[in-house]
């Protein structure tokens, strides 16, 4: 009885210790993701930030084209102004609601943190780089229009001025319209899930969802269309510069996901299930 007592408690302290060896390897590994991801965000920044130094003929002319449609939004702001007020009478409160705290910075990286934090957890190496996208080109793209908005000055239209009322570099909130904000974040995050997949009708789902804040901004009279328009181009333009950099440098490779193979075995006395890598 004594040395059946004896086995019974090296096995438990055996499985007690295997599973805090497990727990460690777990804690191991996520920090070890966490800390390689955390690199990869601060690159994917770098690379973001001095790409202009490295502009070709053919990202000049894609910056002549940003800024020649902005401009032709601008001349139409006054037209889209009116007609957006007009819609907004019928337009549920939700609608508005929700456009403007899905564009909220602090619920943008609460998002984006939350679909980091399941990839990290679950060790999904796809979710994980899509959490990371989200997350560096709301951090850049929300710098570059929180800086654009001071030097432009530009006024809100909710404040009764016109479309073309300046005043650089002000503290003013009704002086902060240029770009917009909300729509820079929302469409940052609609444009970083939409590229991960193929099917058409899912990425007009999500780009559907992602338009909600510009177009709410719009008709609560906070932006302008040129406002909307540039906030939006500049998401596109920095995920874009993103992803291509994390593609280039082979940053992530989940293209052959884990897959484990189960079968049964049994012996002389033994039977049980062998998972195979």
């Amino acid at each position: 009885m004594r040395h059946i007592f004896f086995i019974i408690i090296i096995l438990t302290s055996l499985c007690s210790f295997s599973q805090i060896d497990s727990i460690s390897k777990e804690k191991s590994k996520v920090l070890k993701a966490l800390k390689y991801d955390g690199g990869v965000a601060l690159k994917s920044v770098g690379s973001c930030i001095t790409g202009p130094l490295r502009w070709k003929s053919d990202d000049l002319l894609t910056a002549g084209g940003i800024v020649v449609g902005t401009s032709l939004l601008y001349l139409s702001d006054n037209t889209a102004q009116k007609f957006f007020q007009k819609q907004n009478n019928g337009t549920p409160q939700a609608f508005n609601d929700f456009g403007f705290y899905f564009g909220k910075p602090q619920n943008f990286f609460m998002l984006s943190a939350g679909i980091y934090g399941f990839g990290l957890l679950t060790d999904n190496e796809k979710v994980r780089r899509i959490g990371v996208l989200i997350i560096t080109s709301g951090a850049v793209s929300g710098s570059i229009q929180t800086l654009s908005k001071s030097i432009f000055g530009r006024q809100r239209p909710q404040f009764g001025g016109s479309h073309d009322n300046f005043e650089p570099f002000t503290n003013k909130p009704e002086f902060h319209s240029f770009p917009s904000g909300h729509s820079a974040l929302s469409f940052s995050i609609a444009h970083s899930i939409a590229k991960q997949f193929d099917s058409f009708w899912i990425k007009a789902g999500i780009y559907s969802i992602g338009s909600i804040a510009p177009i709410s901004r719009m008709l609560t009279n906070a932006h302008w269309i040129s406002d909307v328009g540039m906030g939006i181009v500049l998401s596109i333009v920095v995920v874009d510069n993103i992803d291509n950099f994390m593609k280039k440098e082979k940053l992530y490779d989940y293209s052959r996901p884990k897959q484990i193979s189960w079968q049964l075995k049994a012996g002389a006395g033994t039977i049980g299930v062998v998972g195979t890598f």
